[in-house]
């Protein structure tokens, strides 16, 4: 069977439109939504990402956090069967407070995966308070359990696989540690990409507030260089049919190039076709 990528949906979050894209509509608040994958087809379900743990914490960043009953990540799963038991594997992307804050829903003898390297850089206070104290004492506690824990060193392995069709890779941005999810699936690969990118239309599409092409535009969110930022970006786009971050919808890409948006499942229809074009405005 085939591997397949369900979208869960744990909310939306209010923030400045500049957090998403360096220099972008300064002092706009703009509504987007936080999403976790569910990947189905192998042995196990697998969870990537858990969302942020309640309303009140969005509070810690200033921004506005809208989960409401149905977003909650059991109701989420529910809806595709499975149950949060028989989960056996939650990867994260990073560990930032819309990423990792329903850990602790999860049994022990679910195996929680990142990459050491985030582990590490989640406790030094550089980029504190994105990695909220209830979050990462819990995954600290998981540490001293059997198997609830899985640490990755993707920077010296460069890849490692969780089950077959399913591995990842240092993600180079956004965060030191983060690491991206790749999907075997039936029309190509799939790489779930955390928040190396933000918003397909101002980043790549429009790449605003860029004059060069095929350059793409970097977040107003990161620990990398804007060097860094970009040349994962490109990676990204050189390399996988889709992809899926957080907080915008599925983008299938042909030749380094936004060619449609998907719905709630990866691989499924398109719901939107982008002209075969340049990626800045005509």
């Amino acid at each position: 069977m085939a591997l397949t990528i369900h979208i869960l949906d744990y909310g939306d979050i209010e923030l400045e439109t500049s957090f998403l894209v360096l220099g972008h509509e300064c002092g706009r608040v703009r509504r987007v939504p936080v999403y976790g994958f569910l990947i189905l087809g192998g042995d196990y379900p697998i969870v990537v990402d858990t969302g942020y743990r309640d309303n009140a914490i969005m509070e810690s960043l200033g921004m506005r956090g809208l989960q409401f009953h149905e977003n909650m990540i059991e109701n989420q799963l529910a809806k595709h069967g499975v149950k949060m038991g028989d989960v056996r594997y939650v990867l994260h992307t990073h560990l930032h407070i819309d990423h990792a804050g329903k850990d602790d829903l999860f049994p022990m003898n679910t195996t929680v995966v990142i990459n050491r390297k985030e582990m590490e850089f989640s406790v030094s206070g550089i980029m504190y308070p994105q990695y909220p104290k209830p979050d990462i004492l819990h995954l600290v506690e998981r540490i001293y359990e059997p198997e609830a824990m899985r640490f990755l060193d993707l920077e010296i392995t460069t890849a490692e696989e969780i089950i077959p069709g399913v591995w990842c890779e240092a993600a180079g941005a956004h965060t030191e540690g983060s690491m991206n999810v790749i999907v075997q699936t039936a029309e190509g690969l799939a790489c779930i990409c955390g928040d190396v990118i933000y918003d397909f239309n101002d980043q790549i599409i429009n790449h605003v507030n860029t004059n060069n092409d095929m350059e793409p535009r970097v977040t107003g969110n990161h620990s990398q260089t804007k060097r860094e930022e970009k040349g994962a970006i490109k990676k990204l786009l050189n390399n996988y049919t889709f992809l899926l971050p957080i907080h915008d919808r599925p983008a299938k890409i042909e030749k380094q190039k936004v060619v449609g948006r998907l719905g709630m499942t990866v691989p499924g229809p398109m719901t939107e076709t982008l002209p075969d074009r340049p990626w800045f405005a005509a």
